[in-house]
Formats: C-alpha cells, structure tokens, sequence
C-alpha cells in the first residue's frame, strides 16, 4: 500500500489528492493531507473575498474530495524546522512520498521609502483580516482614512477595493468576521484609488471582477480618459485579444459617462509608479511618477510627480513562495526546483518528494490550472511507485505527529468548527461567521472531539 503526505489542503492539495486516489495504476493508494491551520480549503477559504460566493461554494467540491475514504484530512500540522513542526526528512520517514502544495504565502514588495509606515500593508494583509485568517492582525485598516491607495491592477486589487467601496449592510449576509464587518461599518472611506503603473491593455484584472466594481450600490467608478488614452490600445481595442478587448471596453465606458456625484469612489488610475509613500508617523500620502509606454511592452518614467492623499494604502503587486526548511528553494522565482513536480537536489530528482501549485510554478493561472498541474505531480510519483513501495515508512504517521507535539484536527473537528461558525452566526442574526483566532477554532476543534 503506497502511503502519501499532501502538504497543503487548497486546490492544488487536495487536487493531488484526488488524483492518487482516482487512479488506477497503484491499487490500495492511501492519502494524509496535512496542513498548518486546523481548517481546509487553504485559499478558497482565506482568499476568495467573502461576497463572492460562488467561487466559495468550491469548497463543497474540496469536501466531497476530502471525504473519500481513501483521504485523511489532518489539520494543525505544520512542516518546517520549528518547534512542534515536522521536518520534511521527518515526514519522508513516515510516508513512501510526499507532495507539497504550500503555495505563495507572502507579498511581493514594492521597494520605495516609507512601505513600512504605519497604514501601509499589503493586500495580502487586509484579505486575511476580512477572511478571519487566524494569523492575521487584528483591525485598524480603515478607520478614520478618508482616502485609500490600492497599487496594483489585478484581481486581488480588484477585491480589495470593492471590499472597501462596499457598505457594511452589503456583507452582512457572507461569513466576515464580525469584529472586520464592524471596522468596515465605521469606515470613513469615500475614496478609493487603484493605481496600476502600465495602461488599461496591460491590466490583469478579468472582466468579470472588473465590472462588478461600477455595479456597487452607491458608489461609482471613475476614468481619466486623458490619461488611458496614453494606451496603444484605448482608441482602438478591435485588435487587442479578446480579454483584453472587453476590459478596455468597460474601461472606455466609465471613461465617457458623467460623474453620478456618489458616496463613495474608486478612481482607476493608469500611467503612474509610486516612488514614496509620504509621512512621519503615519502614511498620509503616495508620490507616484507619472510613467509614458517605452514601445516594448513596459513604461519609462517621465520625471514628473503627483502626491494622491492616502490614510491607507494596500499594495497588490503579486504573491511569492517562501522556503520551507529543509526543501531546496529558488530565490529568484520563488519555487522549489522540480522536473514535472519531482523535487530536484542539486539538480537531482530527491526521491519520494514532490511539488505542485504555486510553489511548483509560481503564482499564476486560475483555481482551475492547480488540477492539470496536480496531474501532472501524481503521474510523476506513480512512474516512481516502484521504487517509493521499496521503502518501509513508520507505521503509524499520527502517533509521530502527537509525538512531535501536534494534536492534529482531523475531520470531526473541523466538522465541529463549522457548527461553531454556524451558532456564532446565529447569535448574531447573521448566517455562519468565521471565527478569527486560533485558540477559538482549536477549542471548537478539539471540543468536538470530545
């Protein structure tokens, strides 16, 4: 019986998973997924904004994944060299072979004077306070800041935004932790700046994520037409691929219609790269340059300056991986080397470890692309089978975890978090709310197990 470890319970995790127990060339294949928080989903819980639901309701397909038999979801287990963590020599001990699927954990930063001012954060910061990540700091982000600066023209930018631009009323219905709805409600944001440094063309951001920013009840979307014009593409989108093409055409048509005098704002900005954030205590404002196309796909800065007033400001420049203590790891892509998901050491493929998602590839593609590349992952470890099934792991992998000092969740509790997530809500008028700290889902946890 071939033994697996997946590291990491989000799309790609639980893909792998799906994948090896699917298959049909190695009978009687068993799969632990393991992950550092005692709740699954990894992402589609903690990073899909909270009133999108229908990309949430993924989670029922991870469940149903979950919930075969040959699949044992093993929550408050961390890897790494820490205290009470796992080494992965450790788990190659315990298991013929592990995947790890632990993503892009970290922000990339934007590099300028005064990103560490007070009221600065990355996107990846405010996501994980509003989805109730239980590493998250508590609240702050936008009391008393009139006007927010988010960097950055993707669909994380996008969210954050909207977020921003909503009324508390319009999320009371998702699962936003009540103390981020209650920061939200006292919010005295009217205006929100997302500033991208190339043109509308080169934005990242996908239609449908875009238009749902001038569909927000009481607040209104805003173009400089002056400025996207510097965009080859603006005149004339016909010839711009098709994607691109419909967010143009959305673009242009904010860029046309009147101001309609709202509450709230979100000026989409283009043709500007920040080179400060200004303040002594506290960031008040961002120095951004204003930036002209160089005719090979980039920009070049003009030499002339424009200060936007911000109390807060979230960049939204991308993901990267972070190593994992004893895994080879590429600075400079921020992946863990790898042919076809076999991790490699010194060039060498490290027998019975593996890789897949963001941390095999790198922070693209859509939910969807984990499940090709997860295939792929498993169809390498299955050509290794022989070789792995000569091994003798341990016998029994959660003994060694308790032994480690982890008390792992496994399924009944996260059952029993959902149910404490429900009575939250309940007590609240409200439907399920994430609780946001470790020490309450560790106790709804472990209180279900009895």
């Amino acid at each position: 019986m071939l033994r697996v470890a997946v590291v990491g319970s989000g799309p790609s995790g639980v893909y792998a998973a799906q994948a090896l127990v699917q298959q049909r060339t190695v009978p009687g294949v068993t799969v632990d997924v393991l992950d550092r928080l005692p709740c699954p989903y990894g992402l589609v819980r903690y990073g899909v904004a909270p009133d999108h639901e229908k990309i949430k309701s993924l989670q029922n397909t991870l469940r149903t994944t979950l919930e075969h038999p040959g699949i044992t979801f093993l929550g408050n287990v961390a890897v790494g060299d820490g205290p009470h963590e796992l080494a992965p020599r450790r788990l190659l001990d315990l298991y013929h072979a592990v995947v790890y699927c632990v993503g892009a954990a970290t922000d990339r930063r934007l590099g300028i004077p005064g990103e560490d001012l007070p009221g600065s954060f990355s996107a990846t910061e405010f996501v994980s306070w509003y989805s109730a990540h239980p590493d998250a700091a508590p609240g702050g982000f936008v009391l008393g800041a009139r006007s927010a600066v988010v960097i950055g023209v993707g669909n994380v930018a996008v969210d954050v935004a909207r977020v921003l631009a909503r009324g508390a009323a319009e999320l009371r219905h998702t699962d936003v932790p009540h103390a981020a709805l209650a920061a939200l409600g006292d919010s005295r944001v009217t205006d929100v700046h997302m500033v991208g440094r190339r043109g509308p063309s080169q934005a990242r951001f996908t239609t449908k994520e875009l238009r749902e920013l001038g569909a927000l009840p009481g607040a209104e979307t805003l173009v400089r037409p002056e400025e996207a014009a510097l965009d080859a593409g603006w005149a004339d989108p016909s010839g711009l691929p098709s994607a691109v093409r419909r967010n143009v055409e959305v673009l242009r048509g904010w860029a046309e219609r009147p101001a309609l005098g709202r509450a709230r704002r979100i000026r989409l900005r283009f043709f500007l790269r920040p080179v400060a954030l200004l303040g002594e205590e506290a960031v008040r404002a961002v120095r951004f340059e204003r930036t002209v196309p160089d005719g090979r796909g980039g920009v070049t800065g003009t030499g002339r300056f424009e200060e936007i007033e911000a109390g807060l400001v979230l960049r939204s420049v991308g993901y990267r991986g972070v190593p994992i203590a004893g895994l080879p790891f590429d600075e400079g892509s921020g992946t863990v080397p790898h042919d076809r998901g076999r991790v490699l050491r010194d060039g060498t493929p490290s027998p019975g470890e593996y890789v897949a998602g963001w941390i095999k590839r790198g922070p693209t593609g859509v939910i969807g692309t984990n499940r090709s590349c997860a295939k792929e992952t498993v169809a390498s470890l299955l050509e290794d089978a022989g070789a792995l099934l000569a091994r003798r792991p341990a016998a029994d992998a959660r003994a060694a975890l308790r032994a480690a000092g982890r008390e792992p969740v496994e399924w009944p509790g996260w059952l029993g978090i959902e149910a404490a997530e429900a009575a939250l809500g309940r007590s609240l008028g409200r439907g399920p709310v994430k609780i946001p700290d470790w020490e309450g889902l560790l106790a709804a946890a472990h209180g279900a197990r009895g």
